[in-house]
């Protein structure tokens, strides 16, 4: 125990005694927390609109003014031409483009059907299929209002039986996308931050030398790996905690489960991190070299773990490859317990696997560990 303690008194020391260590600890990743959480939104707006107005009647100036009130779309100018038009969206001046014909409001009155040219730049194609939807939204909306406008229409035909939904949004009623990000977030920095320091941490000890004076020792394996591992995982329990306090108090998430079933799930998780930095690092000479190992994992990990795009929606071979993502299963149990309130029973599947997870990797941390003179 004695030895245990001095290795972990040890690594404290050259933490808080490296003046340029404490702010990539604790300055940098509440910044990234910070800024990453208002950056990655799928929420779009001030979409730049233009139009085409062929038909210059009063029902077209209606269409316009409903997308010119929407919250969403940032109307710049009118084009009379194709070509101008074409050339604006090629310029990335323009996102959409709409197309009023015309005779737009003769074939309604009398065919009560009219075409729209509508015309999205789908470069990206996830914000282009969002783009979509609220285009659909303001046309709806304008079609529900615009036969009453008509006058001499016949009452009659104007009448229709309208189904009327009223959703209800379940853990995130006001569809802030925050809330959804923050936490998955949080995980992100403290994987990150614990899997770096970890990853450098033994192969420092080889660049400096002192990794033979700890070998002369009668030291064993597993003493040497808990003596590393812990002061990393007590810095990894300290990062979640001022993480949490940020979710709360700047970005207002929501805590509805027990914060102490989380302390639970990052402690059991931490050991997964950290026994894959110590692995690393016995097998790497610098701390380069551990840095660019450790980078790749962490980007495959990233973007497999249903952070930033739907496991449902990946491949079916990608979705069985998540199922050794250890990342995977702290965003869903943060989001579980967090948003839903889910409790103990909920996240046994997770947790056992994260349970055997940091076995195996601690042990194979202890046993790739070399103990030569």
């Amino acid at each position: 125990m004695k030895t245990i303690s001095y290795i972990i008194q040890k690594e404290f020391r050259q933490i808080f005694r490296n003046k340029g260590m404490l702010p990539i600890i604790f300055v940098l990743p509440l910044l990234q927390l910070i800024i990453l959480s208002n950056a990655a939104t799928f929420d779009i707006e001030n979409i730049k609109f233009s139009y085409i107005d062929h038909d210059k009647s009063s029902t077209s100036r209606g269409l316009i003014e409903n997308f010119e009130a929407s919250a969403y779309f940032d109307v710049l100018q009118s084009f009379p031409a194709h070509s101008l038009a074409y050339e604006a969206m090629e310029k990335g001046e323009v996102d959409v483009i709409l197309e009023i014909p015309s005779n737009f409001e003769r074939k309604l009155v009398r065919e009560q059907q009219v075409e729209l040219g509508i015309y999205i730049n789908a470069i990206d194609g996830s914000k282009a299929g969002v783009e979509s939807v609220y285009i659909n939204q303001v046309i709806k909306s304008f079609n529900r209002n615009i036969a009453t406008n008509f006058k001499g229409a016949d009452p009659l035909q104007n009448q229709q039986l309208n189904v009327l939904t009223v959703p209800s949004f379940w853990y995130n009623n006001t569809l802030n996308y925050k809330i959804f990000m923050v936490p998955g977030i949080l995980v992100l920095l403290v994987t990150m931050l614990t899997l770096f320091l970890s990853g450098m941490n033994i192969v420092r000890e080889k660049e400096i030398g002192t990794l033979e004076q700890i070998n002369v020792t009668p030291i064993k394996k597993y003493q040497f790996i808990i003596g590393k591992l812990f002061p990393f995982w007590a810095l990894g329990l300290l990062i979640m905690t001022i993480g949490l306090l940020i979710s709360k108090f700047i970005f207002a998430v929501p805590m509805i489960g027990s914060i102490p079933l989380i302390y639970l799930f990052t402690s059991v998780y931490l050991l997964v991190v950290l026994g894959m930095g110590l692995f690393i690092s016995n097998y790497t000479d610098t701390q380069q070299q551990a840095m660019f190992i450790a980078w790749f994992f962490v980007v495959i990990f990233i973007l497999m773990s249903g952070l930033f795009t739907p496991i449902e929606s990946m491949p079916d071979w990608a979705q069985k490859i998540t199922l050794f993502n250890p990342i995977r299963y702290f965003v869903e149990i943060i989001r579980m317990v967090m948003l839903k309130g889910s409790g103990f029973n909920d996240i046994i599947p997770q947790l056992a696997i994260i349970s055997g997870y940091a076995l195996v990797m601690n042990a194979l941390a202890v046993w790739s560990y070399k103990k030569t003179t």
